[in-house]
């Protein structure tokens, strides 16, 4: 009979983003190289940190695994401190199983552990096959990458002193999506690896110390998986490849096979703007798909002091490409950055939404262990927690205060702007207001506090109906009450047509005007719509049908 191994690990949710690749990629391996494939039995073991867990329960379970040898943990920062004390739990129960951890936790910095048995840092698939060969054949350990815990320090196996493993080629990793590893239907959706490596070196990220090189996974995998996809219907894929439009031709060449093989199915990019042009931003256009910027502050000096090169002109320029095609497009900012500001920070939140993102994700900046920032962080003038999940607290430019006033400011433009899927009306109805958006948010941020409004609350129709509140009352404190009912209608209507999109959910909408009207181009300007549309007091029923979703109107 074989031994057994579990991959464990824990997810933050049950979702495609989740979904457990890099276990599934080392449960692979065990079960597909040579070296382990007649020995041991891999399997892949999760739970969800979002659902009521028993970690004396889980640990009983895995307990009871038959001919259990080994168990692989895939260490996060959102799972740390919960593997260490399921691990701890069994190795109280079953002191002979072998306990091994690796992850970008433990890459970043393996010495920090001390409850693991083993620790591998940098890319498992190798490093673990060859551990676990060598732990059955009790032959000694001299493997990169791997470090022993002998109960009292952790110890360096391999004589090299290299800190990280070394990694396989990616032509011969077996794919966890085509052995059964993953079942996609029970995550809704896929993570899919195209290539790992990054040829930037951003000081915040777990790359700034990998190799400054892309590995690509090769086409015909690439095209077995796409069928794979199709052929089990998956309604979202999220692409792992942090610069999927690097390699121009390589990227045109993919987008086809998607459009071609994968029609039905949406995909999530992460992408360069740097690199955007018409071709790229028209192929984008023509698959179910959005695109994400990493952003990060439109402040070309602060970029700087993360290793980070920005061309403003360049990025708008070439975000316009995306406009101009209607791709689907989103922005992530950091707040806290080395050398930014409070006031810094509410620049780029102006900047990135006069580009009209479909979402702007805005993130306090971690200083990650392991990275090029931890190095740097202190001479930069960053504090930050030093346990998981490591954020900064203050820095000698954007002081405490100023983190809590971001932290609460991000917090209010995802209530109003991202959950209330703002983008089709939100620059349209703020123009006339003369504020920039920054200046917007605060006042919304403030609209909250006195009304006792749950910002974390993600339920569309409430939302929608906050922002009704909100852009009354701001339109009506500057006198122009005269564009309310056009302001609110075109927020019911926008918003009533992302709900039949986005949750086949249809709905009854009392208008001022016709919504014919509305949804044109004199739509688009709010200012000369409500000087000269005519008002047509009407019940409208918002419905979806198979050619997307369309409306009826009813004249009272």
């Amino acid at each position: 009979m074989k031994k057994s191994v579990l991959c464990v690990t824990a997810l933050v949710e049950t979702s495609p983003q989740a979904l457990p690749l890099g276990a599934a990629c080392i449960c692979s391996s065990i079960n597909h190289s040579k070296d382990t494939k007649d020995i041991f039995s891999a399997r892949l073991f999760d739970f969800s940190l979002e659902d009521k867990y028993d970690l004396n329960k889980i640990a009983g379970n895995i307990c009871t695994e038959k001919n259990l040898f080994a168990i692989c943990f895939s260490v996060y920062v959102w799972n740390r401190k919960v593997l260490e004390e399921l691990n701890s739990l069994v190795k109280k129960l079953r002191p002979e199983i072998v306990t091994m951890a690796g992850g970008p936790e433990v890459t970043a910095n393996p010495f920090s552990f001390n409850s693991f048995d083993w620790l591998t840092a940098g890319e498992g698939e190798c490093s673990v096959v060859n551990l676990l060969a060598s732990l059955d054949l009790g032959t000694e350990i001299d493997i990169q990458g791997v470090y022993k815990n002998d109960g009292k320090n952790l110890v360096e196996s391999y004589e090299g002193k290299a800190l990280r493993s070394m990694p396989c080629p990616v032509e011969n990793l077996s794919s966890p999506y085509l052995d059964g590893t993953l079942d996609v239907k029970k995550y809704g959706g896929a993570l899919w690896e195209l290539a790992r490596g990054c040829p930037f070196k951003c000081s915040y990220c777990y790359e700034s110390k990998g190799e400054k090189k892309i590995k690509y996974f090769p086409m015909e995998r690439i095209e077995k998986e796409l069928d794979y996809f199709q052929r089990n219907k998956v309604p979202q894929v999220f692409v792992l490849d942090p610069t999927y439009n690097a390699s121009k031709q390589r990227a045109l060449e993919m987008l086809k096979l998607i459009k071609k093989k994968t029609p039905d199915t949406f995909f999530y990019f992460e992408a360069r703007a740097e690199f955007i042009d018409r071709q790229l931003a028209k192929a984008f256009a023509e698959i179910p798909c959005s695109l994400q910027f990493g952003l990060q502050s439109a402040d070309e000096e602060v970029l700087k002091k993360v290793n980070r090169t920005f061309n403003k002109k360049t990025f708008q320029k070439n975000i316009g490409y995306l406009n101009e095609t209607g791709a689907i497009f989103g922005f992530d900012l950091i707040y806290g950055l080395p050398g930014d500001t409070f006031k810094g920070f509410k620049s780029s939140i102006d900047f990135a939404l006069a580009l009209y993102p479909n979402n702007l994700e805005l993130f306090c900046l971690s200083v990650l262990p392991g990275t090029d920032l931890a190095d740097k962080a202190k001479d930069l003038g960053l504090t930050w927690q030093k346990e998981v999940p490591y954020l900064v607290t203050d820095s000698t430019s954007f002081h405490s205060d100023g983190i809590e006033r971001a932290r609460s400011l991000s917090s209010c433009i995802n209530f109003f702007y991202n959950d209330g899927r703002a983008v089709p009306w939100f620059m349209n109805l703020i123009r006339p207001l003369r504020l920039r958006p920054s200046e917007f948010f605060t006042e919304f941020e403030k609209f909250c506090w006195q009304n006792d409004i749950d910002c974390e609350s993600n339920d569309f129709e409430k939302i929608t109906q906050v922002q009704i509140d909100f852009i009354s009352k701001v339109y009506k404190d500057r006198h122009q009450e005269k564009m309310i009912p056009a302001a609110t209608d075109l927020i019911s209507i926008n918003n009533a047509l992302s709900l039949v999109t986005a949750e086949g959910k249809g709905s009854v909408l009392e208008l001022s005007y016709h919504p014919d009207d509305l949804m044109s181009e004199y739509g688009t300007d709010i200012l000369f719509f409500s000087q000269n549309a005519g008002r047509y007091r009407n019940r409208t029923r918002v419905f979806g049908n198979r050619n997307g979703p369309d409306w009826q109107v009813f004249k009272k």
